[in-house]
């Protein structure tokens, strides 16, 4: 089963490259972030047209996440616990042969100091909390998307332009990682720990002709869903297309035994 997720960085402005690439790719789940794009007016019949079911939970011109699987899935869950006035379209699960996928798009939090990296933290606390219980079931379980987070430093070129920043911030790796201490597994870091794998490139100061990334999308494996795992890898040749997202896709295989 070949897995991916990838932050598109609104769905309206990449439909055409999207479409062309799951028609190279063939994906069999397609986990989306920032899709921009309210649930009624996202393009449906383009990816069914694929053979995609598409399972959307969108925001008007911000935030949004959705879940495309080549069969029928089960939608179970569009709200992560814990925030009853949290109304940031952030999160999806679903269940497609009998695996749980979890699709994020997980705050960005700066600048620090401000209400925006305390809800970062809380809705961290939150998806810890969902992903601590979820472990009981001892299902497979694939957790991917837009984490905001770079782990480690070799996850940076420079760590030390990351040091003031939401996304490199010690109690947010902490919370990361707290993940990670539950037996959840880091799908690209089992494979391959070598440093320059990224998967974003900010579109100013030329971050992508001089590789100035961040790897802060990921896909984590429930020790279940780890045991399936054949290849991991990031695919970066969508960032050098026309008017490309400010991210690439991340990938995973999972044998079907």
């Amino acid at each position: 089963m070949k897995i991916v997720t990838f932050n598109v960085n609104g769905v309206r402005a990449r439909i055409d490259t999207l479409i062309e690439w799951l028609k190279e790719t063939n994906p069999d789940v397609v986990a989306l972030q920032e899709i921009k794009i309210q649930d009624a007016d996202f393009p449906r019949s383009a990816f069914e047209k694929l053979g995609y079911h598409c399972y959307l939970n969108g925001q008007k011109s911000f935030n949004g996440v959705a879940i495309l699987t080549k069969g029928e899935a089960k939608l179970s869950n569009r709200i992560l616990p814990g925030d009853s006035d949290d109304k940031q379209s952030r999160f999806i699960e679903a269940y497609y042969q009998e695996k749980r996928f979890v699709c994020i798009y997980l705050p960005n939090g700066n600048p620090k100091g401000t209400e925006k990296f305390e809800y970062k933290l809380k809705w961290m606390d939150r998806l810890n909390q969902y992903c601590k219980k979820a472990l009981m079931s001892e299902e497979e379980i694939i957790v991917l998307g837009d984490f905001n987070v770079i782990p480690q430093y070799i996850d940076c070129k420079y760590p030390d332009q990351w040091t003031q920043d939401a996304l490199f911030d010690s109690q947010v790796r902490a919370k990361f990682n707290y993940l990670l201490n539950l037996g959840y597994l880091d799908a690209i870091r089992i494979l391959n720990e070598t440093d320059s794998l990224f998967t974003q490139w900010d579109y100013r100061n030329r971050a992508w002709e001089e590789n100035n990334g961040v790897r802060i999308d990921h896909i984590i494996l429930s020790p279940n869903a780890a045991d399936k795992l054949e290849k991991s890898w990031i695919e970066t040749s969508l960032r050098n297309q026309e008017k490309p997202s400010d991210h690439v896709p991340v990938w995973i295989s999972l044998s079907e035994k």
